[in-house]
């Protein structure tokens, strides 16, 4: 580490990070063809999504959501100084890019409890399958109940395929503004915030009088 540099993301953050991009890719590229990689996929993406809201709590300074959830109002201001091409610099994330990853770790957590639920509509697996469904009826009603329990199953297995879909569509937009809002800070900050994501370094940056280095 050069003395100019500062340790901000751990290791544990900057696995969880990559990780997540591999697998989500891999669970959307397999989303088609519904075999079993898309399934582990949707678990491996659960099972990162739990670990990082956790470490959010109690990992280090600049992991935890303490330290990069602002105020609406912070937000505005910062996103005014990036739009005047001089904006605030953070040493962790910043007011929009905090609020950023709470949406990517929320929309999912969306996409994949609701891919666990059309798992389980249409095979019968999973944690959110439900055997208790099975009931026991009169031969008189047995196939009007079949009908309608059919129906019922198609109705839901629908409202969930849905919702996973149009989850689906909104992370891959909240990908892109992340990318987006990634290089534009890259260039006016004069850092890479890519490179940083993968040693946990960042460069301490001389900021004029009125812009200094927040940690806050």
């Amino acid at each position: 580490m050069e003395e100019n540099e500062i340790k901000v993301w751990d290791i544990l953050v900057r696995i969880f990070h990559w990780s997540l991009v591999i697998v989500f890719f891999i669970a959307y590229f397999t989303g088609e063809e519904e075999n079993i990689w898309h399934i582990y996929a949707g678990y491996t993406v659960l099972g990162l999504i739990s670990f990082r809201v956790i470490w959010g709590f109690i990992g280090t300074k600049y992991a935890r959501f303490s330290d990069f959830i602002y105020s609406p109002s912070t937000v505005l201001q910062y996103l005014k100084g990036l739009i005047m091409k001089h904006p605030k610099h953070y040493l962790g994330h910043n007011p929009a890019g905090g609020w950023m990853a709470l949406l990517l770790l929320t929309s999912l957590f969306v996409v994949t409890v609701s891919g666990l639920k059309v798992y389980a509509i249409e095979e019968g697996k999973g944690p959110l399958a439900n055997s208790s469904n099975i009931t026991v009826v009169g031969k008189s009603y047995a196939n009007s109940d079949k009908y309608e329990n059919e129906e019922e199953h198609e109705d839901k297995e629908e409202f969930w395929e849905e919702i996973h879909e149009e989850a689906t569509n909104f992370t891959l937009l909240l990908i892109f503004f992340h990318i987006t809002g990634v290089i534009v800070s890259s260039k006016y900050h004069k850092e890479n915030l890519v490179k940083a994501m993968i040693t946990g370094n960042k460069i301490l940056i001389d900021e004029p009088k009125d812009q200094n280095l927040t940690n806050k």
